[in-house]
C-alpha cells in the first residue's frame, strides 16, 4: 500500500508498508523500529508485543516526545499500563493502534510539526 501526503524529504515519512515491512523515505525495514521526524532508530530491542517490558517504553520516554504512536502489528493491542507508567507520569500521550494506522497518523502529525514518536512492531 502506498501512502501519500505532502512529502518533505528532510523529514522522515512512512512512504509504504506491507504485511512484513514498512518503508521510511524509501528505506525498507523488516524489524521493529522507532521513528521521529528526524531519525529512524533501529536499536530498539522489542521483538514482539507479548515480550514488551518497561525498558521498551522507557526507551521511548528518553526521546521526550509530545505523543507516542505505537504500531502493534496487523491487529491493535493494548499494553498493560504498568509497562508505560513512566509515560503516564511524564504526561506523554500514547496511542496503541495497528501498524498501518500508526504510519498514517505519524505522517499527518509530523506534517503538522508535532513532536511525535512512532514505535513500530512488524
Amino acid at each position: 500500500m502506498k501512502l501519500h501526503l505532502s512529502f518533505d524529504p528532510s523529514k522522515k515519512n512512512f512512504t509504504a508498508l506491507g504485511e512484513n515491512y514498512v518503508v521510511v523515505n524509501n528505506d525498507r525495514f523488516v524489524r521493529p523500529i522507532v521513528v521521529t521526524p528526524d531519525e529512524v532508530f533501529t536499536d530498539w530491542d522489542a521483538t514482539s508485543f507479548a515480550d514488551l517490558n518497561v525498558a521498551h517504553f522507557d526507551y521511548l520516554l528518553n526521546l521526550k516526545p509530545e505523543i507516542i504512536l505505537f504500531g502493534t502489528g496487523t491487529q491493535q493491542h493494548f499494553a498493560r499500563p504498568e509497562l508505560y507508567r513512566s509515560l503516564i507520569d511524564a504526561r506523554i500521550s500514547i496511542e496503541f493502534m495497528n501498524t498501518p494506522a500508526a504510519c498514517h497518523t505519524f505522517n499527518i502529525l509530523m506534517a503538522e510539526s508535532r513532536n511525535v514518536v512512532t514505535a513500530i512492531l512488524i
